[in-house]
């Protein structure tokens, strides 16, 4: 055997390949998969399939120029969620660039800095009720930085610091509120009112933080009594991490009255998410208008405000356009009238699970999509459209199936390494994958059984729209 030849170690493709390979395999899938529908009846507005009505129709394959504009059909119908997407990027980079992220940070350095455990609580609520309102797990991107050099003086490792941050927005993604990305693309596909479902989801969002809070309290328990007990394995300098202050931007008595905008323009933004329902038409508008008031207040100039909304908006490009891309694949599947033949082969297979844990089965099935397509919203646009179908041959809610949909999405992201988010979290608090997987994997068997624990609930409470 020639030692010098090394094993070729598997590269996961790019998202953009998955994806483009999923059309492809959709397409294949409309010349052998017969073609089906069923009927459907208006119920309450929306469009509902007729159990027992499947019939299989005359095949219509996709051919090459469906196959050739599926991707912009695609992206055409989810040209709202992919702007908005966007927008959240331009903003979160002006706010970061004005220094209103440094003020919020420093704040609770001073209040909470020399209380021990009480930061663990103090910054994962707000943080992981940011998440649940916004869907921008991205966030932790810009807290955890500033974040690590409190831990350490605490005498927490990164392990701690990282943790806390990425269980709070994992949490907070994973049983999202108002989060219109995931939730309420979702939700729209499902034809369910927006944000609808929220007093069990709060409910659960504070169970799943109870647990998390607990879990990294205890980690950090254990290591200060007994330092060996660290799953850091690196031998990484620590000072490294400790911010230098002269990179700050200088918090003016301007910074500070930016930021106090800013808090008001997301208590404004709430308003209109309860009261008016907004979607990313209306949310896209207000985070470039919060964005540009923020940041000229905080005294950015104007084109200092369009270089970093530029900045932001390339920082989370691919995670927009996934959506548009993932969306082909559905549409693959209408052009060639197979989308309800799924439906009827997975309800055929749904017979063979006990009902009540056909939910649970649906978690388990996104947690796995989730390793190929991660991306919520493009998850959603994906694969909710086979859900609904399935839900409403079977007794169990929409609204159940949509919760499926958010567990079996949201954990996974601290989990895969094709979530691009959370590798960079671990690689800006340099901790190994294989570190953090010894970490994760308990929380995360307690968070999967705590889920399908709700799901189930959900399915004997018949758990509807409100």
């Amino acid at each position: 055997m020639n030692e010098s030849k090394q094993k070729r170690k598997f590269v996961m493709p790019h998202i953009y390949v998955i994806l483009f390979t999923l059309i492809t395999l959709s397409v294949i899938a409309t010349y052998i998969v017969p073609a089906g529908s069923y009927d459907r009846e208006e119920v309450d507005g929306r469009s509902v399939i007729i159990p027992d009505t499947f019939s299989y129709a005359e095949q219509t394959p996709v051919g090459i120029l469906e196959f050739m504009t599926a991707i912009p059909r695609g992206v055409e119908q989810t040209v709202a969620i992919i702007f908005g997407i966007m927008a959240i990027g331009a903003l979160f980079r002006v706010i970061e660039k004005a220094g209103i992220i440094d003020v919020i940070l420093n704040f609770l350095i001073r209040s909470f800095g020399n209380k021990g455990m009480l930061i663990i609580p103090t910054i994962v609520i707000p943080l992981a009720l940011f998440v649940a309102l916004t869907g921008n797990i991205e966030s932790s991107l810009i807290f955890l930085p500033a974040l690590l050099p409190l831990f350490l003086r605490l005498g927490y490792d990164r392990m701690a610091a990282t943790g806390t941050v990425l269980m709070a927005t994992v949490v907070g993604f994973a049983v999202a509120i108002t989060a219109p990305a995931n939730l309420g693309t979702a939700q729209t596909i499902a034809e369910l009112p927006l944000y609808s479902g929220i007093g069990f989801r709060l409910i659960i969002l504070a169970v799943m933080l109870a647990v998390g809070i607990l879990f990294i309290i205890f980690y950090i328990k254990k290591v200060q009594k007994d330092p060996a007990k660290t799953l850091i394995t690196d031998n990484v300098d620590n000072s490294q991490f400790i911010k230098d202050e002269t990179d700050s931007p200088e918090l003016s008595t301007r910074t500070y009255v930016g930021t106090g905008i800013f808090i008001l323009a997301l208590g404004f933004m709430l308003f209109g998410i309860f009261q008016y329902q907004w979607y990313f038409i209306e949310l896209a508008g207000f985070y470039l208008f919060a964005g540009i008031v923020s940041g000229l207040v905080a005294g950015l100039k104007p084109s200092g405000i369009a270089e970093a909304m530029n900045e932001g908006i390339q920082n989370i490009v691919l995670g927009a356009l996934i959506v548009g891309v993932a969306r082909a694949i559905s549409v693959v599947l209408e052009d060639g009238a197979i989308l309800d033949t799924v439906v009827y082969g997975l309800s055929i297979i749904v017979t063979m699970i006990p009902e009540t844990f056909v939910p649970v089965a649906m978690m388990v099935t996104q947690g796995l999509l989730n390793f190929v397509i991660p991306s919520g919203s493009g998850q959603a646009a994906a694969t909710m459209p086979i859900m609904v179908g399935l839900v409403d041959l079977t007794d169990m809610t929409r609204q159940t199936a949509v919760l499926a949909f958010q567990f079996g999405d949201g954990f996974s992201n601290i989990f895969y390494p094709t979530s691009g988010y959370f590798m960079a979290a671990l690689a800006i608090a340099k901790i190994k994958y294989t570190d953090w997987i010894k970490f994760i994997w308990p929380l995360l068997l307690i968070w999967y059984g705590l889920g399908a624990v709700f799901l189930i609930i959900a399915y004997f409470i018949n758990w509807g729209p409100f």
